[in-house]
């Protein structure tokens, strides 16, 4: 199959035209560039473009583009600048693609590695799912291959469900009576045992827990199982685990495609004013890039998969002592620092109120309440 794909920014509508005044050439860009295997539309146009989310979309303000997020191995681009028009000038010299080689801005199989399988689910299915209730031949734990009971299932034989565990309540709550009403992940009860619900957040630390405005439980899917009974328990066969299975663990319906095939980064049309990171997967403090964030946005407020933000540290109040007249230190007025950029993030899953993103890069670590932007 042979395509040929021709840019041109010379005489575009103002729309594309406010695109290109944004995807500027770096100055040490290459006259030309040939595509080659394992190259993605992020790491190219990371190379060349100041802001490289902006490439997909002059791409896709083409018609003649039948699809603007694939590139092919051999392709060459070509980079130059029109003169007198200021913008750069992206050309794919035609060649023949095979099928099924055409790369991607952002294939799934290089972010597996960094994927959790999590869900955020509304905090009432959470606590009213059907729960693990006990295990053959009365065992603490279970592992693949052997029977689990389970209490409030409705399904039929042959069903098959996902097994999950509750990490994290998201919430807004007021910590400190500053009315502000911050964003937080709080950490749930891991002791899951028939007796205690698995729902209750960790208090141990703040009675202002279990408070404020609920955004959802997040869950992380631990096994699948298939029914083999129906009754009260129904009987599942667990088939396969990542942990051990214990009573309280909650049973939901199985997303059998939970991901994109691929992502494609772009910017997108608004930023929610209360949009921060209020979590991470595999990590205390701080993430760098390739790890995964959750953030205080989903469907409710625009946001899609493939949406790239830029991530900012808040600047720091500090006292103006070098305008204060005291020798004391401190006491000067409160001045709030500039926020500081520390790097990239795109949407992989979106929920309600919840979406869960891939740091692309970073100058510093992202920590949680970082704000997020538009992509500038």
């Amino acid at each position: 199959m042979i395509r040929k794909i021709t840019v041109l920014l010379a005489g575009m509508l103002v729309t594309v035209a406010a695109y290109a005044a944004g995807a500027q050439l770096r100055a040490n860009h290459p006259d030309s560039y040939t595509v080659r295997r394992g190259d993605t539309l992020w790491a190219i146009s990371a190379k060349f473009l100041a802001k490289p989310w902006l490439w997909p979309e002059i791409w896709q303000a083409n018609p003649q583009v039948r699809n603007p997020h694939l590139i092919y191995p051999g392709d060459v681009l070509n980079l130059s600048f029109i003169n007198g028009g200021g913008g750069p000038s992206l050309r794919l010299e035609p060649s023949v693609h095979a099928e099924g080689q055409a790369i991607p801005a952002i294939p799934l199989t290089e972010l597996q590695t960094f994927l959790k399988d999590m869900e955020v689910v509304d905090s009432n299915t959470a606590k009213t799912a059907p729960y693990v209730v006990g295990l053959e031949e009365g065992r603490l734990r279970s592992t693949p291959g052997q029977n689990i009971y389970v209490r409030g299932l409705q399904g039929a034989p042959g069903q098959r469900w996902a097994i999950v565990r509750p990490s994290h309540f998201f919430r807004s709550f007021d910590a400190q009576g500053s009315g502000k009403g911050d964003l937080v992940a709080h950490e749930l009860d891991d002791n899951v045992a028939l007796f205690k619900t698995p729902w209750d957040e960790n208090t141990r630390n703040d009675g202002h827990y279990g408070k404020g405005d609920d955004r959802g439980v997040e869950v992380s899917v631990i096994g699948t199982a298939e029914t083999l009974r129906m009754g009260d328990p129904s009987t599942l066969l667990l088939l396969n685990s990542t942990v051990d299975i214990r009573a309280g663990d909650r049973i939901m319906p199985l997303d059998d495609a939970p991901y994109d095939p691929y992502y494609y980064p772009h910017p997108p049309q608004s930023v929610a004013p209360d949009a921060r990171v209020i979590g991470f997967t595999d990590a205390m403090d701080a993430v760098g890039p390739h790890q995964v964030v959750a953030l205080s946005i989903g469907k409710r407020d625009g946001v899609d998969n493939g949406q790239t933000y830029s991530v900012y540290q808040p600047g720091q109040t500090i006292s103006d002592d070098v305008a204060s007249s005291s020798w004391h230190r401190d006491i000067g007025k409160k001045v709030i620092l500039p926020a500081e950029f520390v790097g990239h993030v795109m949407v992989f899953r979106t929920f309600d109120r919840v979406s869960y993103g891939l740091v692309m890069d970073g100058l510093r670590p992202i920590e949680k309440g970082n704000e997020l932007r538009m992509p500038e």
